[in-house]
């Protein structure tokens, strides 16, 4: 009888033994998804009959799937006796299989035809959205059934982050893994990712160490928020300056854009940002108890030129809503066509001479780093910022930006000599 021998990297042997949910994340070059193809493999081989889905949330074809890394793994193991390489699945001993599957493509209907899986690989898992979560798991539910999810993490938001990472179920087992601990880290990978650390490091940390994506490819501020690394920091209040709330009003109902607000205080040329604030489909009562029970009770709120318009509901504005709650208002007049391009300018200008609290501004700055242009790549041309989730806390930022600028420019214009000929 002959004995397969499958070199495991240190790092992945937790992943070994049974669990009902396993996971694994991190950067480039871990390899990731090569222990889980082999470890597909070694258990189709150990438990004839195994049944198996490949699962990504978006799979238009197969090229996009696991598959051709299974089929690598079956030949350089020398096990193509053993299994069977179809189109559009693998049939393993004792009349198993392994499928390859988008979950994207399912309804609660559909899914039940995986109710006798005994194992779900999630490959690109981060994209896999909070629906097909829900989906999944109660569908993988034969005794011993497993679940398995590989990752390079974008968003503490993304639904298996939150899952695997932020609420681990009893009994997972969940590994980080990045380059440094996989032995056979190729030289052509080493020379790539020494490249991006000198030539793109605001990308590094996500690509090859696993952190969070903190920037994507247009993004307005990432390379501002490289650059104000050494002023994330702790920043105190001054207890002698003013304190300004910066908003960006969203709605109250469940699909409503989000509100945010920006705590700052603008102390000499600088502007201390202290506190970051967003919720969804709150009404204003919620955000108004946040302030109070964060010390920010006598702020003054600078709201957008839409405050002053009253709510289609209740038929009362933001800034008269403010007011009554005893907080003084003051709105940034209508800027006009170009707005939105007009604060990321004036926020990139700025931005050398602003400080963000470390602890409390985390979401702000994530969203900073990730707000970007809408493209249409078949025509190579920018259409403006595009409208998502980090839209709002970015509108509000630059809304504390043009209210910082405004006064000084009105400053400089009284201060100007009078240059005409008497």
């Amino acid at each position: 009888m002959s004995t397969l021998t499958i070199d495991t990297p240190r790092a992945f042997e937790p992943l070994l033994a049974p669990a009902r949910y396993k996971g694994a994340h991190g950067g480039r070059g871990s390899g990731k998804s090569h222990f889980f193809a082999e470890l597909l493999v070694e258990e189709a081989l150990l438990n004839p009959g195994l049944r198996a889905v490949c699962i990504r949330e978006v799979q238009k074809s197969l090229k996009e799937s696991a598959k051709r890394l299974v089929e690598d793994k079956i030949q350089t193991l020398c096990l193509g006796r053993q299994f069977e390489v179809l189109r559009d699945e693998i049939r393993t001993p004792g009349g198993g299989v392994i499928i390859f599957q988008g979950m994207q493509d399912h309804t609660a209907e559909s899914i039940k035809s995986l109710e006798g899986f005994d194992r779900a690989w999630i490959e690109e898992a981060q994209t896999l959205s909070d629906r097909s979560l829900t989906l999944l798991r109660p569908t993988i539910r034969k005794e011993g059934s497993e679940i398995w999810a590989s990752w390079n993490p974008t968003r503490k938001a993304d639904a298996i982050d939150k899952f695997l990472r932020q609420n681990t179920p009893p009994g997972a087992v969940v590994v980080e893994i990045n380059w440094k601990d996989n032995p056979f880290f190729p030289d052509v990978l080493e020379a790539e990712r020494r490249l991006d650390l000198d030539k793109y490091p605001d990308k590094y940390e996500h690509v090859w160490e696993g952190g969070y994506a903190t920037a994507i490819e247009g993004a307005y501020f990432a390379k501002f928020l490289v650059e104000a690394k050494d002023r994330i920091t702790f920043v105190p209040k001054d207890p002698l300056m003013a304190v300004r709330a910066f908003w960006d009003i969203g709605g109250s109902g469940a699909k409503a854009d989000a509100t945010s607000i920006w705590i700052a205080q603008f102390v000499g040329r600088e502007i201390r940002v202290l506190d970051y604030y967003e919720a969804q489909g709150q009404p204003l009562a919620a955000h108004v108890q946040w302030l109070r029970d964060s010390g920010y009770d006598k702020v003054e709120c600078v709201l957008p030129h839409d405050g002053a318009q009253n709510d289609k509901v209740y038929n009362v504005s933001y800034e008269s809503a403010l007011r009554e709650a005893g907080f003084s208002v003051k709105v940034i007049p209508n800027q006009g066509a170009g707005a939105a391009k007009m604060r990321i300018e004036v926020a990139r200008r700025l931005f050398p001479r602003i400080w963000f609290n470390k602890a409390t501004t985390e979401p702000g700055r994530d969203a900073l780093g990730w707000y970007h242009e809408k493209r249409d790549e078949d025509r190579g041309i920018g259409l403006g910022p595009n409208h998502d989730w980090s839209s709002h806390g970015a509108d509000a930022f630059g809304l504390m930006c043009v209210a910082y600028e405004e006064p000084r420019k009105s400053s400089e214009r009284l201060e100007m000599p009078n240059l005409g000929v008497a």
